[in-house]
């Protein structure tokens, strides 16, 4: 492989990492809005304390694929600030209003499990932000962003203002609810919020599953660039993501929390990288691929070295973060 090539495949295990990771915190947004039912409050707690140590630092991983394909890939990035400024920008001031959302209400007046103002900007903002990055997806992933001559010459609203676009930014917030509702089974399990989360985690699997198989039969006629891609070389892991989805469905109806929450969190890793390897080489299909967007390798060598450096401090203390604050406390919860 090329150093461009393992550059960017650097940034796609980073934004694989955000989607197992972030995406729980916004699906997580996403229960606290609905949460109902006699253990309502109890609901809204669990999620505050599954959240609470760690949904700052799952952030440095978006932080790093943007910095990451400035430096590595400047052509690319230009291209898709410009074509995605809309959903990107929508995405980047939910992701701001849930942040202070969920900091203001843990330090506000309100009890965190009562309803509230800050809560329903929590909520709310968990939806926007993983919706409108998905469009985003949608849009480079269908083909519909158009470079000429270095050029953007397709519209702002190409690709994610579509009604294809919108169902992938559903299966996106339903896919987070689902890997939300899977991983809290298990922060709470032996306890009655268990079943609640379960149910939960069901009806969004279902949901999700839907919303993917519905993109998958309009693929051909309104995504050809993606269709290409998840039926061509990336077959095979779109095969074991189907084959995976009633393995993680049933682990949660049987209640095997841990089982389940491997599963799901396998399922997101295994669309993704299906998308990547259909689309390998191009970075912008069908017109920029990684080598045409990459930087001078000199840049690509330094920015290998400094990652290299980086990931010796920062795996280690995100994995020491991860088991200092996500051991199981279900007193915590009551």
């Amino acid at each position: 492989m090329s150093e461009a090539e393992i550059v960017a495949a650097i940034l796609w295990l980073a934004l694989t990492a955000y989607a197992v990771l972030a995406g729980a915190d916004f699906g997580g947004g996403v229960w606290d809005l609905l949460a109902s039912g006699p253990h309502e409050a109890e609901q809204r707690r669990a999620v505050a304390e599954a959240m609470g140590p760690v949904w700052e630092a799952n952030h440095v991983w978006l932080i790093f694929m943007i910095v990451g394909l400035f430096t590595g890939f400047p052509a690319a990035f230009g291209i898709l600030s410009m074509a995605l400024y809309l959903p990107f920008t929508i995405a980047l001031v939910g992701i701001v209003f849930r942040g202070a959302a969920f900091a203001f209400r843990a330090h506000g007046r309100e009890e965190v499990g009562a309803a509230s103002a800050w809560g329903v900007a929590f909520g709310g903002a968990s939806v926007i932000a993983p919706f409108f990055m998905a469009t985003g997806a949608a849009a480079v992933a269908s083909g519909s962003i158009r470079v000429s001559g270095g050029h953007l010459v397709s519209g702002f609203e190409a690709g994610w203002a579509t009604p294809y676009g919108l169902l992938v930014g559903l299966f996106a917030v339903a896919m987070c609810a689902y890997i939300a509702a899977t991983y809290l089974t298990v922060e709470t399990e032996g306890t009655p919020l268990e079943g609640d989360f379960r149910r939960r985690a069901a009806v969004a699997g279902l949901v999700a599953g839907a919303a993917a198989i519905t993109s998958l039969v309009l693929a051909p006629f309104a995504a050809p660039s993606l269709a290409h891609a998840l039926f061509g070389r990336g077959l095979p892991l779109l095969v074991i993501a189907l084959i995976n989805g009633p393995i993680a469905l049933v682990a949660v109806w049987r209640s095997r929390p841990r089982v389940a929450r491997i599963a799901v969190a396998a399922q997101v890793i295994f669309v993704l990288w299906a998308w990547a390897v259909g689309q390998w080489p191009y970075l912008v299909p069908p017109d920029l691929t990684i080598a045409d967007a990459a930087a001078p390798n000199a840049t690509l060598t330094a920015l290998l070295v400094v990652t290299g450096i980086g990931s010796l401090l920062l795996l280690p203390s995100l994995w020491f973060l991860f088991r200092v604050f996500k051991s199981r406390n279900p007193a915590a919860i009551y």
